[in-house]
């Protein structure tokens, strides 16, 4: 134990001196808009999760089963994630980080050396995971008025429900290592992310929640009744999770440290499993993992952006970073897994609007119609926050310890993040606008919201794409192995954290307007001056925010970028 803590000693005084070395004017200011961020996000997915659950609580009959069926979905959605991120994470911690090759000189075992990467990797996977999930268990506490109990089996489960998945995560890039290289097992640990991912759109696609807006369906009321009350499957981490919350809530003690046991005991149990594995593996792995492997032959489109005639009339040096740009994403193996991964939730995303029933709904038809297509342009904005946060946040961490050659270049940073904006907002732009369209005419939407909804993702595209940029060159992470997980780091959840709000408030100030225009014409109801004026107010703002939030964040990603240049 001693040998561990020695080898995670520099991770701990790395911290403490990025701390310390932090400039003095301007950290309490810095820190405290930190520490507000996190409390407004936290306030607000807490009373997200509080108004839902007091909801499902004064719903008669079956209110409770469905509290607890979403508190068992999420922590089957938890725990995806953290198998997911594990993977990732465990890849780069035990074989791709660069001083690994001074790590392994020291007269240290070698499978002290795998605990101690094991241990760094769950936390860098689990920290934003149980920093999003606590809001949903407080939540549960307060609206169920829990005692210590609760709390207490709270704490005694967190830990081991996080270390049993990400221990999952090693012990796949445990038994595939060996096999692989470490290029080819950046790319499988995608593709079994994905698979993870797509498993979990599956099985939410197979509970039909279209049902619900079929009141045709209440007709089972007592068979459904019966699959709501029945039990997760006793062989998953996230059902002896699960028992011990629902059996602290109604103070069952007993059934509590049963089940506390039973994951404290599987979780031990499978780290004992993962170290005996790696004992003959870590290091067959680790030889494996620096190997070259041939490379592929060149894409097609690679080759065709190699013609002279491609992109002639930008100047020079602006062709060749866009050109550069383009080349370095079609390289990236771990693009594509996850570019088929937002394909399959294109798809799932139309889907589940196709199959709504909302002829058979007890609600006017076009009032259906029209809200759901409202609501679906906040929808639309939060996936297009989701895939920026993945590919435009690390685009300029992506650089890399070349970023030098970029500051040397016969280019201003204005039109180096100009070229990075335009790069990855038109294909965002294009997708935004095909979720709402297609949305729209899966619903029937009218020709207003049609309208309303192509000229809002517009304006709001540059807004999102204009934050990702700013955030991830306030925040870059140049030595990283792998500068997507640059999106778990303060500067993503700030980023995630502004864009909610942003796309919150534009959502917001056209929520009036548009149920004025909407009602008045369904009434056939004239709106008067005074109406008119306040629409055109409220549709003024909404436009003025979008275009502080374009125009400001690249202004100060600009001069951040400038002022590294002149160190």
């Amino acid at each position: 134990m001693t040998d561990v803590l020695t080898l995670l000693r520099p991770r701990f005084l790395s911290m403490k001196n990025r701390m310390a070395s932090a400039p003095r004017r301007g950290r309490v200011p810095v820190r405290f808009f930190y520490g507000a961020a996190g409390l407004v996000l936290w306030g607000a997915l807490f009373a997200l999760f509080y108004r839902v659950l007091k909801y499902f609580k004064h719903v008669e009959v079956f209110g409770d089963l469905l509290a607890f069926k979403l508190l068992a979905m999420s922590l089957i959605t938890f725990f995806a994630l953290l198998v997911f991120s594990g993977i990732l994470t465990a890849l780069s911690k035990l074989y791709l980080s660069r001083d690994l090759s001074l790590v392994h000189s020291l007269p240290v075992p070698s499978v002290k050396i795998f605990l101690t990467r094991w241990l760094e990797s769950s936390v860098d996977s689990s920290w934003m995971v149980v920093a999003y999930s606590l809001p949903l268990f407080l939540s549960y506490g307060v609206v169920y008025k829990a005692g210590v109990l609760f709390y207490t089996t709270l704490f005694l489960n967190i830990l081991p429900f996080c270390l049993i998945a990400t221990t999952l995560s090693v012990l796949l890039v445990l038994v595939f290592a060996p096999v692989l290289p470490a290029g080819r097992m950046r790319s499988l640990s995608f593709v079994l992310g994905v698979l993870v991912f797509l498993l979990l759109l599956l099985s939410f696609r197979l509970m039909r929640p279209e049902r619900f807006a079929n009141p045709e369906s209440f007709a089972t009321l007592l068979l459904y009744l019966k699959e709501m009350g029945m039990a997760n499957d006793p062989w998953l981490p996230t059902t002896w999770f699960f028992d011990s919350l629902r059996a602290a809530l109604s103070g069952a003690v007993g059934k509590t440290l049963f089940h506390t046991a039973l994951s404290w005991s599987f979780c031990g149990s499978l780290v004992y499993l993962t170290a005996g594995v790696a004992r003959p593996l870590y290091l067959k792995g680790l030889s494996r993992s620096q190997t070259i492997f041939r490379r592929r032959p060149e894409l097609p489109v690679s080759r065709r952006l190699r013609r002279p005639g491609t992109f002639q009339w930008l100047p020079g040096p602006v062709r060749a970073f866009a050109l550069k740009e383009i080349r370095t994403f079609l390289r990236d193996q771990t693009q594509w897994p996850q570019l088929f991964l937002l394909a399959a939730l294109v798809v799932l995303y139309l889907y589940n609007f196709s199959v709504l029933p909302l002829e058979r709904a007890p609600v006017q038809i076009v009032y259906l119609q029209n809200l759901f297509s409202f609501l679906n342009m906040g929808l639309a904005a939060f996936v297009l926050t989701a895939v920026a946060a993945r590919f435009v946040f690390p685009a300029i961490s992506i650089e890399g310890g070349a970023f030098w050659i970029v500051q040397s270049a016969p280019l201003s940073a204005r039109t180096y993040l100009w070229i990075k904006f335009m790069i990855y907002f038109i294909p965002l732009l294009l997708l935004s606008e095909l979720l709402v369209v297609a949305t729209n005419i899966l619903l029937r939407a009218t020709p207003f919201m049609m309208t309303l909804s192509v000229t809002t993702m517009f304006f709001l595209a540059p807004g999102v794409v204009s934050l990702a940029l700013c955030l991830g060159a306030l925040y870059p992470d140049f030595s990283s192995e792998n500068p997507a997980q640059s999106v778990t780091s303060v500067g993503g959840l700030i980023y995630m954290t502004l864009c909610a709000g942003f796309i919150t408030s534009v959502i917001a100030l056209e929520a009036g307007p548009v149920y004025t225009i909407f009602m008045g014409g369904m009434r056939g109801v004239s709106l008067s001056t005074l109406q008119w004026v306040w629409l055109g107010g409220s549709f003024s703002a909404a436009v003025t925010l979008c275009f502080l939030a374009f125009a400001v964040p690249m202004r100060i990603a600009v001069r951040r970028l400038g002022e590294k240049s002149d160190r």
